[in-house]
């Protein structure tokens, strides 16, 4: 199976997560081996179509002129509405 491909952005520090998530976009961190541990945000929307086809590949995240491979370590959602929290991505 192909890698997903997501572009990710740097989290902006000065909204909340709930904003973040009212603005379209899923918040989350990336981390591993190599970097320093980032707090991002992706589009919810891209995400979801991505992940419908992807949940256990390996994942291309390119964060500006950077690429990362990585998997989905957790994934939060809300269980009554099932709506997407939270997202964490481990390198491999």
């Amino acid at each position: 199976m192909a890698n997903a491909k997501l572009t990710i952005l740097e989290r902006e520090t000065d909204k909340n997560p709930r904003q973040i998530r009212q603005a379209g976009f899923l918040p989350g961190s990336i981390y591993g081996k190599g970097i320093e541990a980032k707090s991002i945000q992706i589009n919810t929307h891209d995400f979801e179509m991505a992940y419908k086809n992807n949940e256990e590949s390996t994942w291309e995240l390119t964060l500006g002129k950077e690429k990362f491979n990585a998997k989905i370590q957790e994934l939060q959602k809300n269980f009554a509405t099932n709506e997407l929290l939270n997202v964490e991505f481990a390198l491999v």
